[in-house]
């Protein structure tokens, strides 16, 4: 049982270095790198390279190799058998002997879903060259609503109806953050103008762009999350290699593209793909690339919190943390003066993100449901205990290369039981 002083350091790891994360992306993205010698700020080149801030995102979650190697070289030092720490060593009897365990060149499989997030994550890092930092990380949280309908079509999972609802609710909180973000851009915009200013700001076009590009990769990584839950049906594996190996596989994808991005047919079409141009910027910036060394240590240390609140506390616990994630990243990016809060154009926006927070706790059963939704008896008993809540997470063993949320890998809102089954604190009872 973790002591009460650890509990509270994991959560509050989790928020800082997860919203560190999304900051110091947009932080580097607005970094100048050429031309920043002259008076006029529109000729200032920016920092616009998605597929090295890719690789810098691959490189952390290698880092999680660390604590690996460092527990084998533990274990050789003891003369005793490496056993490396999972996420259901915590739990007696929740290790499913069924599984194979994940080696040799099986191990490749992985590649799979580390190609879709190498996909998704340059999307994302495209969107959030033009989209508010806040407006990218609450688009993201559409994310349930694609790993949902992915479950169903692929995993043959069975949606209840209170699911369909929060599917529906994410769906509309999205529209409303968006739509916030493009009027407040437009608004800023439009005072910039009137006032003479020569400051460039994003177009309204541009936003709903950047927010297309955010969506768009969520499919990406709702299919990342479906390819892991068949491997991991299948195989086991200890959550920290699991993460390192992906972003090993991510990294070689990179480098082994390499060469066809660096052709000036390529490079010259599109700056985001302009390989040695972004080296260039990358190590004679300074700001640009220690940046780039904490970011890839930040995500490192947010994938070992996030798995740790999973482990330690609940995924009660861990939602709200990422809730509370998400407010600290628009409440710095206030502060910063990197967005600005008009009313009642930004009642839009919380209104938005209120939709998304009770969609995604609806559809994961952290919260009950309207009366008028049928919902199973499975989950009544589960919402609010934490021994069924951490009963139904640890069933079944996910990959967590992105620390995500458990409703981002489809751990509870969606595996439905039969209906001759139900969940009890210290196991499973049919009834006849």
């Amino acid at each position: 049982m973790p002591s009460s002083l650890y509990v509270p350091i994991l959560l509050a790891g989790m928020i800082i270095t997860g919203s560190s994360n999304s900051l110091w992306s947009k932080w580097q993205d607005m970094q100048c790198v050429e031309n920043c010698s002259d008076p006029n700020p529109a000729h200032h080149v920016l920092y616009e390279q998605p597929v090295w801030q890719t690789l810098q995102m691959f490189l952390g979650e290698m880092l999680c190799f660390l604590p690996v190697i460092y527990t084998w070289l533990r274990a050789r030092q003891r003369t005793a058998p490496v056993s490396l720490p999972s996420d259901l060593e915590d739990e007696p009897g929740k290790v499913d002997q069924t599984c194979e365990e994940l080696r040799g060149w099986k191990i490749l499989l992985l590649w799979f879903p580390a190609a879709c997030d190498l996909t998704g994550t340059t999307l994302m890092n495209v969107g959030l060259l033009y989209t508010p930092v806040s407006i990218y990380q609450m688009t993201r949280g559409a994310l349930v609503l694609f790993v949902g309908t992915l479950s169903v079509i692929f995993l043959h999972r069975r949606l209840w109806l209170y699911q369909w609802v929060s599917l529906l609710t994410v769906m509309a909180g999205v529209s409303l953050v968006g739509y916030s973000g493009s009027l407040i851009k437009d608004a800023v915009h439009s005072t910039l103008h009137l006032l003479g200013s020569d400051q460039s700001e994003p177009e309204v076009t541009k936003v709903l762009v950047g927010i297309f590009f955010v969506l768009f990769a969520q499919v990406f990584t709702a299919t990342q999350f479906v390819v892991e839950e068949k491997i991991m049906a299948r195989y086991s594996v200890a959550p920290l290699v699991a993460v390192g190996y992906e972003g090993l596989f991510g990294a070689l994808t990179i480098i082994m593209c390499m060469p066809i991005l660096a052709m000036p047919s390529i490079a010259s079409s599109s700056p985001f793909f302009d390989l040695p141009r972004g080296w260039y910027q990358f190590v004679n910036t300074p700001s640009v690339l220690w940046s780039g060394i904490v970011i890839a240590i930040s995500i490192s240390l947010f994938n070992y919190f996030g798995l740790s609140v999973t482990r330690h506390v609940s995924a009660t616990a861990r939602s709200l943390t990422d809730t509370c994630r998400t407010l600290s990243i628009w409440l710095v990016s206030l502060a910063l003066g990197w967005e600005k809060l008009l009313f009642p154009i930004s009642l839009l926006q919380v209104l938005g993100f209120s939709f998304l927070v009770y969609g995604t706790f609806l559809f994961n059963g952290l919260v009950n449901a309207p009366s008028f939704l049928h919902t199973p008896l499975a989950l009544e008993e589960t919402v609010g205990g934490e021994a069924e809540e951490g009963e139904a997470l640890l069933a079944s063993q996910h990959l967590d290369d992105t620390a995500a949320l458990p409703v981002d890998l489809g751990q509870g809102g969606y595996d439905v039981l039969p209906k001759d089954v139900r969940v009890h604190a210290q196991g499973v009872s049919s009834e006849d």
